[in-house]
């Protein structure tokens, strides 16, 4: 077992490197920076083409990378963070996560979604020590990462820079009071950090010889969960961390198969957000965190539409499309009437309760999983598997979340993202019950009366339906005694606790709604494709929901049938746009978030 420790811990010193490059960031600008993991991928993508195509070495790789990723963290901070620096917190997560759609796909773009193999620099397994065999390429990975941490230590401690950095990341105002640019700071540190995280991208495609641009979402995850388990803003908890995650991956894998890979690093992010929020050597103090929300959600003019004009679209889309649509119509609006679904439970969690969720595909997989399974294999009516995927998708998701709904802001975020990921995870781990990678097909159509609904006209008055069911719960929480005291805990939470709203009951609540939801959505989902597979639920699907609602306005049900038309409907007129769709929605999120934040039909 001593060589399996041996490996998890060069693994791990990769897990160092972008762990580090996050609590340094979360240390001087407060902020979880989400396009870390794609400035890993790209400088994994950069290297594999020095190394490649321009037949460089490794020192000059290295130096090449470390320039380009640390240029891409000086114009993500400058475009993307600096100028939200008033903002609330929410607008610099929400940007940072646009950038990293803008990262990722526009390097599929130019480098194609194909994994490419790293060649090999220097040779592996050619040392032998004590019976353990490992190679060259081992020992410079462990040096590099030793090298870089060491050399990050001595500039923290001893140059005047160093100095400046940390005293930022202790107080940023009394830094600034004492003649220290901020701003300079934060741009060097984005540029430092991603820096390390090209450096990471380059070792771990050494490591596994080979690389994808696809694979910055599981990096960055990665690097949440290591520089979480030692302490966000610790950077010697992000080096503890980052060798514990890869320790215990390398024992798990070796005990239960590559399988539970992914599965290990979510339940260590949960587990550690469960019950030790403040990570192994980190410090944490709820009662200093900002609200979420609050002002983020602008002062623009709200767009307002007459009852007289909304009665022609309800014409149009429960007459017209039905009767003269056509079938691929009335699929795209099928579409449209399930996201629009999926995203009014994002109305509920975020827009509502100010609970900023970027996990909604968690409990989406799950009703689709749960109504596909329930039919197909143990001949449930689509009548009973409905509700039913609805309300097992409410508890599983209050069960992963209840724990770390007491935390606030970046933490609650982050364990959203965490539970999507490991519920994703578990869906490729338990194959004996989801048929893993294979996904489920021939899933049966709703029947009704002995019918079988399977037209697409059918269908998608079904979905229709259901929509407008949906549309009148959520309006009717909105506006009930529940949806006042949502409202409070949106805009400050120590005044809503102040008085007497009891804040993990209320949070609990609109979880548990919006995982009903979701769930529904998803069911439907399912039944819609007839096939689905854990591929379908990855974070494209919760931006996708959260662009919608703030495309449309958080907290505005009419706005998310807007937000829907747009960025699902839309695109599908227009399938020779399918390879762009993704990077316009994380464009269109970051310029929502610089230049109308409230949406456009947001609520004031």
């Amino acid at each position: 077992m001593f060589d399996v420790l041996i490996s998890g811990l060069i693994n791990g010193n990769t897990y160092v490197l972008i762990a580090i490059g996050m609590s340094l960031i979360f240390g001087v600008a407060n902020l979880v920076n989400f396009a870390h993991g794609s400035i890993f991928a790209i400088g994994a993508m950069v290297g594999w083409w020095f190394v490649a195509i321009l037949n460089w070495p490794l020192w000059a790789t290295l130096l090449g990378t470390i320039a380009i990723t640390a240029l891409l963290g000086l114009i993500i901070e400058f475009l993307c963070v600096r100028p939200l620096s008033s903002a609330p917190p929410i607008a610099t997560l929400l940007s940072t996560l646009a950038a990293s759609f803008v990262l990722d796909y526009s390097s599929q773009l130019i480098f194609s979604t194909e994994t490419r193999r790293f060649p090999s620099l220097l040779p592996t397994g050619n040392i032998q020590v004590g019976g353990i065999h490992f190679g060259t390429l081992d020992v410079t990975i462990l040096g590099v990462s030793l090298v870089s941490v060491a050399g990050l230590w001595a500039f923290l401690k001893y140059t005047r820079v160093g100095l400046a950095i940390r005293a930022t990341a202790q107080d940023r105002d009394a830094a600034r009071q004492m003649g220290i640019s901020v701003s300079t700071i934060q741009s060097l540190t984005f540029a430092i950090a991603s820096a390390f995280g090209g450096v990471a991208g380059v070792l771990v495609g050494m490591y596994y010889s080979n690389v994808s641009p696809t694979n910055g979402f599981n990096a960055g995850l990665e690097g949440f969960a290591a520089a979480t388990l030692g302490g966000l803003g610790s950077l010697p908890g992000a080096v503890v961390g980052g060798l514990a995650l890869g320790v215990a991956e390398a024992f798990g894998v070796t005990w239960f198969g590559d399988a539970v890979r992914q599965f290990i690093t979510f339940a260590v992010l949960l587990g550690i957000l469960w019950f030790k929020p403040a990570g192994l050597l980190g410090t944490f103090n709820p009662i200093s965190q900002e609200p979420l929300t609050g002002t983020f959600f602008g002062s623009g003019k709200r767009l307002r539409l007459t009852s007289w004009r909304i009665a022609p679209l309800i014409v149009l889309a429960t007459v017209v499309l039905p009767l003269w649509g056509g079938d691929y119509l009335l699929q795209i609006g099928t579409l449209v009437a399930i996201f629009a679904i999926l995203a009014l439970s994002l109305t509920l969690i975020s827009g509502t309760a100010g609970q900023i969720s970027l996990g909604q595909a968690g409990p989406f997989a799950i009703g689709a999983y749960v109504s596909a399974l329930l039919t197909r294999d143990h001949g449930w009516s689509f009548w009973l598997a409905f509700p039913t995927a609805g309300l097992l998708a409410a508890i599983i998701s209050i069960l992963i979340m209840s724990p770390v709904l007491k935390l606030r802001g970046h933490y609650v975020a982050i364990a959203t993202l965490g539970t999507s990921a490991m519920i994703s995870a578990a869906l490729l781990t338990f194959d004996k019950i989801t048929y893993g990678p294979l996904g489920v097909n021939n899933i049966p159509p709703p029947q009704l009366f002995g019918y079988t609904r399977d037209s697409p006209t059918a269908f998608y008055l079904l979905c229709l339906s259901i929509l407008l069911v949906v549309i009148a719960l959520v309006t009717q929480l909105q506006r009930s005694h529940l949806g006042r005291a949502w409202y409070a805990i949106r805009e400050d939470e120590i005044a809503a606790q102040s008085s007497g709203v009891p804040l993990t009951d209320y949070k609990s609540l609109v979880f548990a709604l919006g995982g009903l939801i979701a769930g529904f959505a998803g069911s439907l989902l399912a039944h819609q494709y007839t096939y689905i597979s854990p591929d379908i639920f990855d974070l494209t699907i919760s931006t996708l929901a959260l662009t919608i609602v703030v495309l449309g306005g958080m907290g505005s049900s009419f706005g998310v049938i807007i937000g829907t038309l747009v960025l699902v409907g839309a695109p599908e007129l227009f399938r020779p746009l399918q390879d762009v769709r993704y990077l316009g929605y994380g464009l269109l999120l970051l310029l929502l978030i610089r230049f109308r934040p409230q949406g456009i039909w947001g609520k004031q």
